[in-house]
């Protein structure tokens, strides 16, 4: 629903703060007032066309802002587009803002961050319907059709059948057509995955080699340092040079030492102890260093094969992959596919099979689902006309369109051919015939105004349930309708109102006193500046406001009446029809 809608200096509107309740909202006031502009902001904020000429006079832009708590059912759709955008809140709620400059490109924003247009009306159009205002009617978009009818018929898990049906039989034609390539294209892909699969594999790779042959590779390059440098340590640790005893020797005279002292003084034994352990450990030291020396040995030859080695690996890893395991999990992927394309007339024939057998589900299922849809759009179709004749609209015609388009490529059906997609084989379309002798045509196609607003009015309340948009709008539902009509309409508004928040612009006093909530919009000059605005009236001024409606003064008879049409409003129900 839409929470609070903020209008700062568009047309005659200065700053204008609107918080709105869920149920019914009436917006009344004479003529001129400046109800229209709230209804146009809320069509700017959801996308619609915008120019300079709304700002108003004296400013350098106007901005309109939004506030929306979208249901859950209505924010599973919206998730995925606003995740994608990186605009997901937590809080559920969603923050539409559109600044419209002077001489400068036109800011459109969703929870503070500045989005595309398309974006904009993307999101709006799952926000909200404005009947009077065609941009933003889901009702005239043909491609949704279908879903209100398969919403409305309890069709959608049906559907969705079908859909899951479709969905396997694209994959099964993309793997097919990938293996129905040009001949000449697979024999070159054939000779080209020999090659790259012969290649890795005779150079026989190991995992872990690369960090060996590195390892082998710093050895050799520095051997005879290593050989002089480990010999040194040997000798001053071991041997000793000329005029100097080694460190062992020294330190086997520093374990004797203890060893006496120790005999002498108890407490000695655990320095003679520490003493002889570090000698332990030096005699073991020397050892490895004598191997370490005697292993090591300068071999060029070694070194060349090692280097040629590292190089064979470095141009494998270039050309298939980061490491040496990349590298062999590309032949493994390439023996794979060698081994498909191989088998690739065994897998087309299985393929084919999938695909018929697809084919004939998609068909049967098809049938199946058209025929319910058929059912459904009988009884759609009865309850919209009566809903009409109840708005003054007896005579008016509503079909619902269903066709079959002939296919080479479709399923077979009755010995033809027939598309079908994702929805299943009905092309769905709303057909209307306003007056007798008039050939049903597009909704789109129809007149606006009044008579439009009241035709949607009945689709939406036959709809109501089906219909996953949380807030319309009505702005010129009353053209060309008196009272009692009025009353009738106000009856069917409170209505859809229990399952969509509605908002409706009326100049009938039969009509608003069914709203739960009552705005009046009012114009006044003030230093020589024409504003609009608009506030929420207590129950008294609400009384004041009907019976002006419905006397042009404010006297005590008009009162009485305005208290009754809200006394019969508070059961609408149970109503009688008011003159």
């Amino acid at each position: 629903m839409l929470v609070e809608l903020t209008i700062k200096n568009l047309a005659i509107i200065d700053t204008l703060r609107l918080p709105f309740e869920p149920g019914f909202n009436v917006l009344t006031g004479e003529t001129g007032a400046g109800k229209s502009i709230i209804i146009d902001a809320v069509n700017l904020l959801l996308g619609g066309r915008a120019s300079a000429e709304i700002i108003r006079t004296g400013c350098e832009s106007a901005t309109v802002e939004g506030v929306f708590s979208p249901p859950a059912e209505v924010l599973a759709v919206l998730n995925p587009l606003l995740e994608e955008a990186g605009l997901l809140e937590e809080t559920g709620e969603l923050i539409l803002r559109r600044e419209v400059i002077r001489d400068k490109r036109h800011i459109c924003r969703i929870n503070g961050h500045t989005v595309p247009l398309s974006l904009l009306q993307e999101i709006g159009h799952h926000l909200v319907d404005i009947h009077g205002q065609g941009d933003h009617l889901s009702l005239l978009q043909v491609r949704r059709h279908i879903d209100f009818l398969d919403r409305f018929g309890g069709l959608l898990a049906q559907r969705q059948k079908v859909g899951a049906l479709v969905h396997a039989l694209r994959q099964v034609q993309s793997a097919l057509q990938a293996l129905q390539r040009d001949a000449r294209e697979l024999a070159r892909r054939v000779d080209l995955l020999n090659y790259q699969i012969q290649e890795i594999n005779a150079a026989a790779l190991r995992a872990d080699e690369e960090a060996e042959l590195q390892r082998e590779r710093n050895l050799l390059v520095n051997a005879e340092k290593l050989m002089r440098l480990s010999a040194e340590a040997y000798q001053l640790l071991a041997e000793g040079e000329e005029e100097q005893r080694s460190v062992m020797d020294l330190l086997a005279a520093v374990v004797d030492a203890l060893v006496a002292l120790a005999r002498v003084d108890e407490t000695l034994r655990e320095p003679q102890q520490t003493a002889e352990g570090i000698l332990y450990q030096l005699e073991e030291l020397a050892r490895m260093l004598r191997r370490y020396r005697d292993d090591l040995e300068y071999d060029p030859q070694r070194l060349e094969a090692v280097e040629e080695r590292l190089e064979l690996i470095h141009n494998l890893k270039r050309k298939y992959g980061e490491s040496i395991a990349e590298v062999l999990e590309f032949a493994a992927r390439a023996q794979a596919e060698l081994e498909q394309i191989s088998h690739s007339e065994e897998r087309q024939e299985e393929l084919r099979a999938q695909e018929q057998s697809l084919m004939a589900q998609i068909a049967a299922e098809g049938l199946a689902l058209s025929q319910a849809r058929r059912t459904a759009a009988q009884t759609l179709q009865a309850r919209i006309e009566a809903e009409l004749a109840e708005l003054n609209m007896e005579r008016a015609r509503f079909l619902i369109a269903m066709r079959w388009e002939e296919d080479p490529e479709g399923v077979e059906l009755e010995g033809k051919r027939y598309a079908f997609d994702a929805t299943g084989l009905d092309r769905v379309e709303f057909l209307i015939a306003p007056n007798p002798g008039e050939e049903p045509k597009p909704l789109a196609k129809i007149a606006s105004g009044g008579e439009t607003s009241r035709l949607m009015l009945a689709m939406k309340t036959a709809l109501s349930a089906a219909d996953p948009v949380p807030t319309l709008i009505f702005d010129e539902i009353d053209a060309g309708i008196g009272g009692r009509t009025g009353s009738i309409v106000g009856r069917k508004l409170w209505t859809l109102a229990q399952n969509h928040q509605v908002f409706c612009v009326t100049h009938l006093a039969q009509m608003a006193c069914y709203g739960r909530s009552h705005f009046r919009v009012t114009k006044e000059v003030i230093s020589g500046r024409t504003i609009s605005t608009a506030r929420l009236l207590s129950p008294a001024e609400r009384v004041d406001e009907l019976a002006l409606m419905l006397g042009g003064a404010v006297t005590e008879a008009t009162r009485r009446s305005a208290a009754e049409l809200l006394q019969r409003a508070q059961d609408p129900s149970s109503a009688q029809e008011s003159t």
